[in-house]
């Protein structure tokens, strides 16, 4: 079976919730195939799925990220259209090792915010204040806030996520402790993602004529926008 049958049949067989065990197949099959394919060109429709994901008692978070669009100019060159992002999102848990994916939230880290992420000591902590209203009569409205606090016994960090939306006058709160091991791999992969995510890695390589422009429909049905479902 190819894996993008097989990824839309395990979202068909999943539902509404995610079984980590389910999880743990896909990614072991993505990875599979990652090694089959290694040696050959994707095909510029194809959307790679390669999140980096932690399971825990009362919620999950799925880290992956998102490359910039570009844009053609009439003169020939090409710039950035939309810069890219690290994606969180996090998922509530609804039973032993099974996660409400309908009910998710996300959280976009711009550029400069993956290198406050990075920048962390092990005893600093930081906070993210977003609002997609911001700079409207209905600022407010929506908030989102982002905070990473290390544990008290030094053994890794908490992760937290607080959405609170008054016009459906809802409160959401995820919380995700993170090993020392889990932070650094976070840590790490943002680095690694990080020159990706603002485009400069075209700079040295010859930008492909698919990747101008807006993306294929088949690479829109994950979000690009931290306010999508």
């Amino acid at each position: 079976m190819k894996l993008s049958r097989f990824l839309q049949h395990s979202r068909n067989s999943l539902g509404k919730y995610i079984d980590v065990r389910d999880a743990s197949r896909l990614h072991a099959l993505t990875f599979q195939a990652g090694i089959s394919t290694a040696r050959q060109d994707f095909i510029a429709n194809e959307r790679i799925y390669a999140p980096y994901s932690v399971f825990k008692g009362k919620a999950a978070l799925s880290v992956q990220p998102v490359p910039p669009t570009f844009t053609k100019l009439d003169t020939g060159n090409v710039k950035v259209e939309r810069r890219g992002i690290m994606m969180l999102t996090f998922m509530p848990a609804i039973g032993e090792r099974k996660y409400d994916y309908e009910k998710r939230q996300h959280f976009a880290l711009s550029a400069t915010e993956v290198g406050s992420l990075i920048s962390l000591g092990p005893k600093d902590s930081s906070e993210f204040f977003h609002d997609p209203s911001m700079l409207s009569s209905n600022a407010g409205q929506v908030r989102k806030s982002l905070s990473i606090k290390p544990q008290a016994d030094g053994s890794g960090y908490f992760m937290s996520l607080t959405v609170v939306n008054n016009i459906l006058r809802t409160n959401e709160r995820f919380s995700v402790p993170l090993t020392a091991g889990e932070f650094a791999v976070l840590k790490t992969a943002c680095s690694f993602a990080l020159p990706h995510i603002m485009g400069w890695d075209r700079l040295t390589a010859k930008l492909p004529r698919e990747a101008v422009g807006i993306p294929l429909k088949a690479n829109l049905r994950e979000p690009g926008l931290e306010w999508a479902k």
